[in-house]
C-alpha cells in the first residue's frame, strides 16, 4: 500500500511539473488544442443533423399512430388504396371510434414546386390530402396562425417549418396547384414531426386538381391502446379483399429516413476520421516537444529515483488533458452554432423536401469528447514511451 501511495505521489509530481510548462510552448499545444477542437466540432455538428432528421422523421410520433399501404410499397409515392379499400380499413377493429366514426384518414400525397427561401430555387415539396379524421388522428396537430382550411374549397394549410423554409408560404399568400393557385388560410405546428414540412388540404380537392379519380396512397389511424396494434394488422392482412401492410408510423418514418441518416452517419464520421489523422500528429508533435523541452528535468527526477511507469503515465495525462480541453471546446461550439438550427434536405425516399433541425444530444456531446479523448492518448503513447526511455545519464551531461 505504501508502495502505491509513493507512486501516485511521484505521478503527481512529474505530472504538475509538466502541466506547469504548457505556458513555455504554448504555440504547439494550442495547435493541438484548436485540430482537436476542429475534430469534435465537425463530427458533432454533422452527427447532429442525422440526429434531428432522425428525430423529425419518428422520434415525435406516438406509438398508437399506425399507416396502411399498398403491400410492397416503400414508400406513399408508389402506394395506391381505392376508396372501398380505404373503407374496410378505417372499419378494421382496433381503431378509435369517435362521435364521427373511426379515426382514419385515408390520403393523397403529391409533389408541388415552390422556391426554396434561401436561394430561390423551386425544389419539391410535399403536399398532402387529407380527410376529416386528420386532425384527430394528428391529436398534436395545432393552428398557429390563421385558420384551417375548409373542407370543399382549394384552401391549404402550411407546417411552421414550410412557412419558414420556402418563400411565400406566409398567410394570404397563394401556390400554384395545378393550373390554379390555391390560397394559404393557416399555419400549423405538428410537435416538431415531419408533417410540419407539408402544405395539406382537402383530399377530395387535391384528387381533383391531378386528376387522381377516388384514389389515396395511404390510410393515417390512430389506435384505441397501442397494444391493439396486431389486432387491427391482422385483421387487415387476412382481409382477402385487402392487400396491404400494416405498420406503426415511427416505424415507418424511421425507414424513410434510413437512407438519408446513414448517408450523413459515414460522412460524418469519414470527414471527422481524416481530421482525426491530423489532430493525432498534432498531439504527437506537441508531447514530443513536451519530452524534448523536459529531457533535464525527466533525466533528474529518473536519478532522484522516479519510476519509468511514472513519467509513462504524467505525460499521457498531460496528453490527456490538453485533448480534453479541445474536445470541450469543440463540443460547445457546436452546441452553440448548430444546436436548433433549421434547414431542409431531400428525402431520398418521397424525392421532397424535409425540414428539420439540428440536435446536438448529450450522447453527441460525449461520443465528441470520447474522440477527443481517443487523440489524446494515441497522440501521448509514443512521445511517453520516449519520455521513459530517456538514459538518464547522457540526459545529464546537458545540465
Amino acid at each position: 500500500m505504501a508502495g502505491l501511495f509513493k507512486w501516485f505521489l511521484q505521478v503527481a509530481s512529474v505530472t504538475k511539473f509538466g502541466l506547469l510548462s504548457i505556458p513555455q510552448r504554448r504555440g504547439s499545444a494550442l495547435a493541438s488544442v484548436i485540430g482537436i477542437a476542429g475534430v469534435v466540432a465537425v463530427l458533432v455538428s454533422v452527427l447532429s443533423m442525422a440526429t434531428g432528421f432522425r428525430q423529425t422523421m419518428s422520434g415525435t410520433i406516438p406509438p398508437d399512430a399506425v399507416i396502411v399501404l399498398r403491400n410492397g410499397a416503400d414508400s406513399e409515392m408508389v402506394s395506391g388504396l381505392s376508396r372501398p379499400e380505404t373503407r374496410l380499413i378505417a372499419d378494421a377493429p382496433g381503431l378509435v371510434r369517435g362521435s364521427d366514426g373511426p379515426l382514419a384518414s385515408a390520403e393523397l400525397f403529391v409533389i408541388v414546386d415552390l422556391p426554396k427561401r434561401s436561394t430561390g430555387t423551386d425544389v419539391n415539396v410535399p403536399m398532402r390530402g387529407v380527410e376529416r379524421a386528420a386532425f384527430q388522428v394528428r391529436d398534436k396537430l395545432k393552428m398557429v396562425e390563421g385558420r384551417a382550411f375548409e373542407f370543399g374549397k382549394n384552401e391549404v394549410i402550411v407546417g411552421t417549418a414550410a412557412a419558414s423554409q420556402f418563400a411565400g408560404m406566409q398567410v394570404g399568400g397563394k401556390i400554384k396547384v395545378g393550373r390554379e393557385q390555391w390560397p394559404i388560410v393557416g399555419v400549423f405546428s405538428a410537435n416538431g414531426a415531419a408533417a410540419e414540412s407539408e402544405v395539406w388540404t382537402d383530399a377530395t380537392m387535391l384528387q381533383g386538381a391531378f386528376n387522381r379519380g377516388d384514389s389515396f396512397q395511404a390510410v393515417y389511424g390512430k389506435l384505441a391502446t397501442p397494444g391493439a396494434f396486431n389486432q387491427f394488422k391482422d385483421s387487415l392482412t387476412t382481409n382477402p379483399q385487402l392487400d396491404v401492410k400494416v405498420e406503426r408510423q415511427a416505424d415507418f418514418n424511421e425507414s424513410q429516413s434510413a437512407a438519408m441518416t446513414k448517408m450523413i452517419d459515414t460522412l460524418g464520421i469519414l470527414i471527422a476520421g481524416l481530421m482525426a489523422v491530423g489532430a493525432v500528429f498534432g498531439a504527437l508533435n506537441t508531447m514530443y516537444n513536451a519530452v524534448s523541452a523536459r529531457t533535464r528535468e525527466i533525466a533528474t527526477l529518473r536519478a532522484l529515483g522516479f519510476g519509468r511507469g511514472s513519467v509513462v503515465v504524467s505525460v499521457m495525462i498531460e496528453s490527456l488533458a490538453l485533448a480534453l480541453i479541445g474536445g470541450l471546446i469543440g463540443a460547445a461550439l457546436a452546441y452553440l452554432f448548430f444546436n436548433g438550427h433549421r434547414t431542409s434536405t431531400m428525402n431520398f425516399q418521397s424525392f421532397s423536401q424535409v425540414s428539420f433541425a439540428f440536435a446536438v444530444t448529450p450522447a453527441l456531446l460525449v461520443k465528441g469528447i470520447t474522440w477527443a479523448a481517443i487523440i489524446g492518448v494515441v497522440g501521448g503513447i509514443f512521445p511517453a514511451v520516449r519520455a521513459a526511455r530517456l538514459p538518464i545519464a547522457s540526459a545529464l551531461r546537458e545540465l
